[in-house]
């Protein structure tokens, strides 16, 4: 039994945050890529420490996007996010591009041929989820967390010189009756300027908790943790290694679904990893739209090679309004989820996922340039018809 009463946490972190530098260099290569060819094949890690930045991977791709174009792309993603620092500044620091050839037995299995469809690029498990708790049919908390944060990257990029580009959230609900309504706790930690006092961080701060959580969900209560620690002048890169993918839950629902284990930053969409998590989200949150459902998990699995999935599964925990088992066949014939089709389908092949890597890849809001395609609500009314 589900239970319907109790408390959720979920954590977001910043574009400044280490981990999320690297995961916005590695996609920016992909736009790169995907850019001068959409056939372009990208699997790159991007390693963030103390002015330097590493590039390493596998890539397929025209011969333009060589390693000072890769390194242009670094400068100018550190650039944007704002670190001008001693320890880590887009101009001083050292790249390190260490990019070659993809296997040619990884592009065998992969590439379509006379006899074969284009197949995945590896085995693997993908989950989608959402859940109808907010308008953008995403797990409160996460939701929440991700929102605080860019309120204040906002401002920052407005022109506040009091935070700096690192930065953390976390927020934890109540839950009554499975229904988020209040905020327990909030923890923020931001990077800040060296003149900067911590009484004016926590004012600063404090306002955009305010301002991004629902009217009423915050009390005398409510605990609040602002920068716990005390000062938090050395950040990013310089106070902290980062690594591409190691936010996996930050980048989808923030703990409150599961996770098949794959990363998505630095990857071209004929990996699984990413278009089948992407595609899984999509199905899911039309699913929950069109009312089938209150919450929707969706699995897909794949192996290397093969064209088609080896399994979907759904599951409604207990708020369903249909059969499983019969919306299982029906998405089969909604949506092509061969690695192919998902890409034909979301329109992938194109340079629109640097502004995934932070904040969250769900819960978005479609660009008019096909950028998060995969929150769109299109397949509502075939749904809806069909039961």
């Amino acid at each position: 039994m589900s239970r319907a009463n109790y408390l959720f946490t979920s954590e977001s972190v910043s574009e400044g945050h280490p981990d999320k530098v690297a995961d916005c260099i590695s996609d920016s290569i992909v736009d790169l890529f995907l850019a001068a060819d959409p056939e372009s094949r990208v699997a790159v890690e991007t390693l963030t420490t103390t002015n330097r930045v590493v590039l390493a991977g596998e890539v397929r791709g025209p011969a333009s996007v060589d390693a000072h174009a890769m390194e242009a792309a670094a400068r100018r993603v550190v650039k944007k996010i704002g670190y001008e620092q001693d320890g880590f500044h887009w101009e001083n620091m050292a790249v390190d591009v260490h990019v070659h050839e993809q296997s040619a037995d990884i592009a065998m299995g992969v590439d379509s041929g006379a006899d074969k469809d284009e197949g995945a690029g590896d085995q693997g498990i993908m989950f989608g989820f959402a859940t109808n708790e907010t308008d953008a049919y995403m797990p409160a908390p996460i939701y929440f967390s991700h929102k605080i944060l860019e309120s204040l990257a906002d401002v920052r990029h407005g022109g506040l010189t009091e935070l700096g580009p690192d930065s953390k959230s976390q927020v934890t609900l109540r839950y009554e009756n499975g229904v988020p309504v209040a905020a327990t706790s909030v923890v923020v930690s931001t990077q800040h300027s060296a003149e900067t006092s911590q009484d004016q961080v926590k004012e600063i701060v404090r306002a955009h908790i305010e301002k991004n959580l629902p009217q009423g969900w915050m009390s005398s209560e409510t605990e609040l943790y602002i920068n716990p620690t005390g000062n938090f002048v050395i950040g990013g890169p310089d106070g902290d290694a980062g690594l591409t993918g190691r936010k996996i839950i930050v980048d989808t629902y923030g703990g409150a679904a599961p996770h098949g284990g794959g990363a998505f930053s630095g990857k071209d969409p004929t990996k699984v990893d990413r278009s089948a998590a992407y595609a899984t989200r999509y199905l899911a949150k039309n699913v929950v739209a069109a009312g089938l459902a209150d919450r929707c998990t969706i699995q897909l699995s794949y192996a290397i090679g093969v064209s088609h999935p080896l399994s979907l599964y759904v599951d409604f925990h207990g708020t369903g309004k249909v059969d499983p088992a019969v919306l299982e066949k029906l998405l089969y014939e909604v949506m092509d989820l061969s690695p192919r089709g998902i890409r034909e389908h979301l329109n992938l092949n194109r340079p629109i996922y640097e502004r995934t890597a932070a904040y969250g890849h769900f819960g978005r809001t479609p660009d008019a340039d096909g950028g998060f395609s995969w929150e769109k609500l299109d397949l509502v009314d075939r749904l809806k018809s069909q039961f």
